[in-house]
């Protein structure tokens, strides 16, 4: 295992992630846990049973796979429970856990993963390295959410799992389903194709109103505030950039087929102010600059009342080309403005739905086809690399940013465990300053 990510690893990386991304590279090996043509059951745990949790449960289920829910894993007994209801309520036949599978608390996952063949790991970002570790430990395959880390230690110990899976021949699913979504596919692999050339620029986008807020209980411990209002807070969100803009910036990535070696831009809490939000930033506009020149602007901001726009565009030597994830859309036209490629829209199943049913029919099959650990690990630091560029107002390079040792986490994990942001007296957190906050 290595205990770091080095540039020549990284080149290594890349001579295959365009493969992987795309969900071609196959090894027909007998793997751990292989099923007999469908004949067994697959034996599938919860961690994490929010709103994306939930999903992920249902989706497995769509899979069509003979699958059965055997564990529930969650630090919130209320989420545990209504998680099992909705799951139970729609699919009685394809649950099967008792009171004693029901695990609550921040040690509740090991107990689960240990009951099943398959994980599917959707907490707050912040816990994914530990439970992706656990997971892999115990031999079992992965669906999980994306990003994969908040910080750079983060991504150290999912790299270095992602090889502890690889030599298991564990499936490793994570949930950047534009990779799995039609559209992407087919028009990335068109620019791989020499369709528009090189790509010398681009601009990605996730602008829009932003996401829930939940008031703060006079009961509460201040963990527990911050872990109901995990959005907000960078040891276990990342920031937006991170949480959420991922998926754009990992389109980004996968079209240039590279990773940025260095990062610069800025932010701000422009709109967001109040203490609810916690301490991070409502916009971030970065640069992403790649070792051949390129340069790709990377856009996100939570204004309510502003346009909306999530998508990604991306200029070649030969051409451009638009994608839109919620519009079905992959368009490439030619120098001259003629259409190369437009997708109809048609046959295009959802990706949330298609990344479960190409897990759960490869392991139905026994075979290891994915290692998407390491591709979702690069585009996660990438966008935490953007965060430290905004937050510090400096140009961070790749290299210098993976020596960071910065460990967000808290130091131990219990209720009455203090997070290492706390608010002020007037209970507002404290959050970066450009040209003041340090950040390597």
């Amino acid at each position: 295992m290595r205990d770091k990510i080095n540039s020549n690893y990284r080149r290594e990386f890349l001579k295959t992630s365009a493969l992987i991304a795309g969900g071609t590279l196959l090894s027909h090996i007998p793997l751990v846990g292989a099923y007999a043509a469908g004949s067994d059951v697959i034996k599938v745990a919860l961690i994490g049973c929010g709103g994306r949790g939930s999903g992920a449960a249902f989706d497995a289920i769509a899979s069509g796979a003979n699958i059965k829910i055997v564990a529930l894993a969650d630090a919130f007994k209320d989420r545990l429970d209504s998680t099992y209801e909705k799951l139970v309520t729609r699919h009685p036949d394809k649950v099967a856990v008792s009171d004693d599978q029901k695990f609550v608390g921040f040690e509740a996952y090991k107990k689960a993963i240990a009951l099943a063949d398959v994980v599917l790991l959707a907490t707050p970002p912040g816990f994914r390295p530990i439970h992706f570790e656990e997971a892999v430990k115990m031999g079992k395959h992965v669906f999980m959410e994306k990003p994969v880390a908040v910080d750079i230690p983060g991504i150290h110990k999912v790299l270095a799992v992602a090889e502890e899976a690889k030599r298991k021949k564990l499936n490793v699913v994570v949930g950047l389903q534009r990779r799995y979504q039609a559209n992407y596919r087919e028009g990335v692999k068109r620019i791989k194709d020499g369709a528009i050339g090189d790509i010398v620029s681009g601009q990605v986008y996730w602008n829009s109103g932003g996401v829930w807020v939940r008031p703060r209980k006079p009961e509460q411990t201040e963990m527990e505030y911050q872990m109901r209002n995990w959005y907000y807070f960078n040891w276990l969100c990342g920031d937006h950039i991170v949480e959420q803009h991922v998926h754009n910036i990992d389109v980004a990535n996968w079209v240039k087929g590279a990773y940025p070696v260095s990062i610069q831009g800025t932010g701000s809490r422009a709109w967001r102010t109040g203490k609810e939000y916690g301490e991070i930033y409502d916009n971030h506009a970065v640069e992403l600059t790649y070792a051949d020149g390129a340069v790709i602007y990377s856009q996100c901001r939570h204004f309510e009342g502003t346009r909306n726009r999530v998508d990604e565009t991306f200029q070649g030597t030969k051409g451009k080309a638009y994608f839109s994830a919620g519009g079905h859309k992959a368009n490439l036209w030619d120098a001259k403005g003629n259409a190369i490629y437009q997708h109809d829209g048609k046959d295009n199943p959802n990706p949330y739905k298609q990344e479960h049913l190409e897990l759960f029919t490869a392991l139905t099959k026994g075979e290891y086809k994915f290692m998407d650990a390491e591709y979702g690990a690069y585009s996660s630091l990438t966008g935490i690399i953007g965060r430290l560029a905004t937050y510090s107002g400096q140009i961070i390079k790749w290299d210098d940013a993976l020596k960071s040792n910065i460990n967000l986490m808290p130091d131990r994990f219990a209720w009455d465990a203090s997070p290492k942001v706390l608010p002020n007296a007037d209970g507002f957190y404290p959050y970066a300053i450009p040209g003041q906050t340090i950040v390597l």
